[in-house]
């Protein structure tokens, strides 16, 4: 029967004895519809029609028991209980992991191209690909849980190749670590090594590639994510961050009611973005701290976890809400600009331009990166001259953005000296914008010309540094500045005798329906 419940099988009532084969098909329905959601059909209209006298007997052929308290439930409430107790999703979902879904040793086959930011025929690679459980050791923290104690977190992450043991030296390459050198890069031992298994924990000896773990002393080191190998596997490279689907917009300001609790929100903003590797915690200059969420829902959750379980429920002042902009260019400036230094012995000529379509995105997802590999991909799917892109100073804000500083510049004197001084005025100004102090998106800032001082005294960076960033600003207002609000794409499906309260709310948070179905 379950071999025929999917795909080109179907059910009729009519006989099919005088009749052609056609009109025995006209009125059939596939069977999985008629054999399997029409009993599920009727148990819920039964519910929410509150037929109790048909639904006990209906219950008591499938063998579903409900307790007394149960039993005086009605609507929604009794349906969704039925069929908790009937169908549970939990039963479904897991047997369809097992059968589906494939096992570490054979997704890493595949997959090893998509998680190892090193070479593909290294050792680590193949360690990963065969998940070899007698290889190096690589482990990739991929979240920071709370622990029971106070300010600690339990490191959980999933075992590629090797085995992590309690007591074992590990090396510790942060987000921002680049093979080679040492920023972001730690050596600690592992005090515990922890198996979670739903609320509980069990402590174990040491836990095997393909397996999830749970590692304890390490959080000092490790704010979000991190890449373990042993501790002699100098080599090694990290294995790629987690990409999400969305980004933190929406803001929200808070601040403390009672002064003396300042340390407690401090504290709490900290282990508040270890606990979350969405959220943002961030300090205005101003001396303001700030979340950012993905949503709405997604910062009030973030504040009441920061009340509840971080500040052990102190009382916080929070602001509404609010969309983080973007600050952009339609098309390049309609002159070239100029700014003097302060001692007015120095000039600075640039332009503004929109990047490539394409390219912002390009630079975010960290395709834009080492000159060799950055010449070809500008060169071949934007069209930039192969020597163009090797004049590239900087990317920003934050030297990862999606904005960028090229010379253009020919013949000029002394230009590699005010070279870091103009990628610090640039980071300054991409990170706060002319129009409303918002970061820029997708712009690419031309240094067309420059005139030095040639004594080095008068164009140090108290010089350099505050006229880059007021050429930048004068750049991007000469390119038709624009700013960007973040927007979802989403599907809602629901009920027609719901759609006018979804239109009410799509109305009220500034929305706009492109199909309705």
């Amino acid at each position: 029967m379950l071999e025929r419940l999917w795909g080109e099988n179907f059910l009729t009532q009519l006989p099919r004895s005088g009749l052609p084969r056609t009109l025995v098909l006209l009125p059939a329905r596939e069977g999985s519809f008629s054999s399997a959601t029409n009993p599920i059909k009727q148990i819920i209209n039964t519910c929410m029609n509150d037929q109790k006298d048909k639904l006990w007997p209906m219950l008591k052929k499938l063998g579903v028991t409900m307790k007394s308290d149960e039993k005086e439930l009605l609507g929604k409430a009794l349906m969704k209980r039925v069929m908790q107790t009937w169908l549970p999703a939990s039963t479904a979902l897991l047997e369809v992991m097992i059968h589906h879904l494939p096992s570490p040793s054979m997704a890493q086959r595949y997959r090893v191209e998509n998680l190892y930011k090193g070479p593909l025929d290294d050792k680590y690679a193949e360690a990963i690909r065969n998940c070899d459980p007698e290889g190096p050791l690589m482990l990739y923290v991929s979240k920071m849980i709370p622990a029971s104690d106070k300010g600690r977190f339990f490191a959980f992450g999933r075992v590629f190749a090797g085995k992590i043991s309690t007591g074992s030296k590990v090396r510790i390459m942060g987000p921002n670590y680049v093979p080679g050198q040492k920023k972001d890069l730690y050596t600690k031992s592992v005090q515990r090594t922890v198996i979670w298994m739903g609320k509980k924990q069990e402590s174990v000896e040491d836990v095997p590639c393909g397996n999830t773990v749970a590692l304890v002393g390490l959080d000092q080191f490790i704010t979000k994510s991190a890449t373990l190998t042993n501790e002699k596997e100098v080599e090694a490279h990290p294995i790629c961050a987690m990409k999400f689907s969305v980004s933190p917009v929406v803001r929200a300001a808070v601040q403390c009611k009672v002064a003396s609790d300042l340390p407690k929100l401090v504290e709490g903003l900290k282990r508040l973005a270890k606990s979350d590797p969405m959220v943002m915690c961030t300090i205005e200059e101003s001396g303001e701290h700030v979340i950012a969420g993905a949503g709405e829902l997604h910062v009030e959750i973030c504040l009441k976890d920061l009340v509840d379980d971080f500040m052990g429920g102190a009382e916080i002042i929070k602001s509404d809400p609010v969309v983080s902009f973007r600050e952009t260019v339609l098309e390049k400036s309609v002159r070239t600009v100029m700014s003097k230094s302060p001692n007015k012995h120095n000039r600075l000529y640039m332009e503004a331009r929109p990047l490539e379509h394409g390219l912002a995105e390009a630079i975010d997802d960290g395709r834009i990166g080492p000159r060799d590999v950055r010449s070809n991909i500008l060169s071949e799917e934007f069209g930039w001259d192969k020597d163009l892109a090797k004049k590239i100073w900087c990317f920003g804000p934050e030297t990862t953005g999606p904005n960028m500083v090229v010379d253009m510049c020919k013949g000029v004197h002394y230009l590699n000296e005010i070279k870091d001084s103009v990628v610090a005025g640039f980071q300054w100004a991409s990170k706060e914008g002319a129009l409303a102090e918002e970061s820029m998106r997708g712009i690419c800032f031309e240094l067309c010309d420059v005139m030095l001082h040639a004594d080095a005294v008068h164009r140090g960076g108290g010089q350099i540094i505050p006229t880059a960033r007021r050429v930048i600003y004068a750049s991007q207002i000469t390119a038709k500045p624009r700013l960007l609000e973040p927007v979802y794409l989403v599907d809602i499906q629901a009920p027609s005798r719901h759609l006018v309260a979804f239109m009410v709310f799509w109305i009220r948070n500034v929305g706009m329906s492109l199909r309705r179905v």
